[in-house]
């Protein structure tokens, strides 16, 4: 069991951290200019950001698919860090819509969206639908690390240690942030 759940953590995150890269740079050429100047425009006000964040948290299910999303489009440079923000916060009001959603289930396409994202990388003849199967890729990539994390770590479920820590940090919240906090305070040090 440690076996598996080490090599699918470790395999899911890289898989995941992969299809961020490649979808990020696969939307960067694809869209450029244009994508910049249409996210500028969805996220002109906080308000809107939030709007447009919940919205796409509300279609695709997954706050944090939105969020890397989001990271992936300021790491591509075609959006800044403030107008990143509003959609942030709109991501994390979305996945309260998401519960409504729950037949919708991007993980279970994601071999599907890889398969058209190589054949559109590889066999298509325009350099655009190159860079759409490019972004198609990574995106199906992403989801397929993510559902191997997912799944990789359901057995920890079953676990009582684990879901007795689990309980402790809900009950206080306080000694979470603490944690998380000292641990990031000791990287950030080194």
């Amino acid at each position: 069991m440690i076996k598996e759940l080490f090599f699918g953590i470790l395999g899911g995150l890289g898989l995941f951290i992969y299809g961020i890269i490649e979808m990020s740079e696969g939307l960067h050429k694809a869209c450029g200019e244009r994508m910049r100047r249409t996210l500028e425009g969805l996220t002109t006000s906080a308000i809107r950001g939030i709007l447009v964040g919940a919205g796409i948290t509300s279609l695709i299910q997954s706050s944090s698919a939105t969020t890397v999303m989001v990271v992936g489009f300021v790491n591509a440079g075609l959006m800044s860090l403030t107008q990143a923000l509003g959609v942030i916060f709109g991501a994390n009001i979305g996945t309260t819509i998401t519960a409504q959603l729950i037949a919708f289930r991007l993980t279970d396409y994601a071999l599907p969206i890889i398969g058209i994202g190589m054949f559109l990388a590889f066999f298509a003849r325009k350099k655009t639908y190159k860079n759409i199967g490019e972004f198609l890729l990574g995106f199906g990539i992403l989801f397929l690390g993510l559902n191997i994390l997912t799944n990789s770590v359901k057995p920890l479920g079953k676990i009582s240690l684990f879901n007795h820590i689990l309980v402790l940090f809900s009950r206080n919240p306080v000694l979470g942030i603490f944690i998380g906090r000292t641990r990031g305070y000791r990287n950030i040090t080194k």
